[in-house]
């Protein structure tokens, strides 16, 4: 794991140096996110597109946080793929997904994250939810 308790200084806003791998299966949002991610200060160390390869590159990687999408392809969606990486890592995991409804919202508290988005998001929402989800 990276030194992410060294902040640092984007304008008046303060981050946290994390390393953030970003599993997305639609490549613009994974490419748009990993710009925001960026652009707020933040290290992109990795990117998945399924819950397979997520799971086989963070538990390699160790990232300081995940952003897990939920609707993957394949047979492993996004939950599934948080609930192994939660067997192996206490890694910080943020849902980012467009489902907010009641069975979705419940599978995933199973998982136990440290945040859940609901895209679309503002950058301003994104950073907080890693802000704190960092120092959990």
């Amino acid at each position: 794991m990276s030194d992410i308790w060294k902040n640092q200084y984007y304008g008046d806003t303060i981050v946290t140096k994390a390393r953030i791998f970003i599993v997305e299966d639609d490549d613009i949002i994974a490419r748009t996110t990993e710009w925001r991610l960026k652009k707020l200060g933040y290290e992109v160390s990795g990117r998945a597109v399924n819950g397979k390869d997520a799971v086989e590159a963070i538990t390699r990687t160790l990232p300081d946080l995940v952003l897990m999408d939920i609707s993957l392809p394949g047979d492993m969606d996004g939950i599934a793929a948080a609930g192994l990486i939660r067997k192996t890592s206490n890694l910080p995991i943020i849902y980012m997904t467009a489902r907010s409804d009641d069975e979705t919202l419940h599978l995933a508290k199973g998982t136990q994250p440290s945040g859940y988005l609901v895209k679309p998001f503002e950058d301003k929402d994104l950073r907080v939810a890693i802000e704190l989800a960092l120092v959990k």
